[in-house]
């Protein structure tokens, strides 16, 4: 299993997400860097022996910009690999962003009302730059008004997974910056009884809990805040191999 450090960007910056009350999020304080700068703070994760970063890009999935200029400076300068959520559910904006140069497209079901556009991404892409974002808030799935899918959590998977999906990330909103602990039981469920590689995010609360998503089979957990405040201190990822 590996960690993969989160940034969440809105109106220019990085934030600190707070169970998905955006009007909420004031600029991030962290341990490591005194920086907002999305750039920044990519460097100073890149600094600190990570490879990967995710990104919740939500400048452009409120706006629903075309303009990827920030990751492409990302991937440039920071030399790391990107998966980006910027609320993509048109072909064309997915191929504009992987243009950029992120590694991965995140659609999150939060911005998606057609389903079939998911199988048209992977079609398109392949099932190794497609990875799909249950957004959830409790065990509740969120999407836009007028989904065509199922609605309730194990039944929207199978859906995705009979459409080529290889990768998913669970990502509970209602967790997120909160040091509550990711919902574990759920999580069990999806890795036994869907059978694709999972990613989980929001609540990740220390060092313990990554090893008990280890056990149970996770491929990878999202973490910003624990590792902002130093709760889960550097070091022990890497001496855990989670680096």
């Amino acid at each position: 299993m590996k960690v993969i450090p989160v940034i969440d960007v809105l109106n220019g910056v990085v934030v600190h997400a707070v169970r998905g009350q955006r009007k909420e999020y004031k600029p991030l304080q962290s341990n490591l860097t005194s920086a907002i700068a999305p750039l920044e703070v990519a460097k100073a994760f890149k600094n600190s022996g990570f490879t990967e970063l995710y990104i919740a890009d939500l400048d452009a999935i409120i706006s629903c910009s075309v303009d990827f200029s920030m990751h492409k400076q990302i991937v440039a300068q920071a030399r790391l690999k990107l998966l980006v959520d910027a609320g993509v559910t048109s072909i064309d904006r997915a191929q504009n962003l992987l243009d950029s140069g992120v590694s991965k497209v995140v659609v999150g079901t939060e911005t998606l009302q057609r389903k079939e556009f998911v199988k048209d991404a992977v079609k398109r892409f392949g099932s190794k730059r497609v990875i799909l974002s249950l957004d959830l808030k409790g065990e509740k799935v969120m999407v836009k008004l007028g989904f065509d899918g199922c609605v309730t959590p194990l039944c929207l998977l199978r859906e995705f997974k009979s459409m080529g999906v290889e990768q998913v990330i669970i990502l509970d909103l209602a967790r997120v910056g909160s040091g509550e602990g990711v919902n574990v039981d759920f999580v069990k469920r999806v890795v036994a009884e869907i059978g694709v590689d999972v990613y989980v995010g929001g609540g990740v609360r220390d060092i313990n809990d990554l090893f008990e998503l280890q056990k149970i089979g996770v491929s990878g957990a999202l973490v910003a805040t624990a590792l902002h405040n130093g709760k889960i201190p550097i070091p022990a990822l890497k001496e855990a191999k989670f680096v």
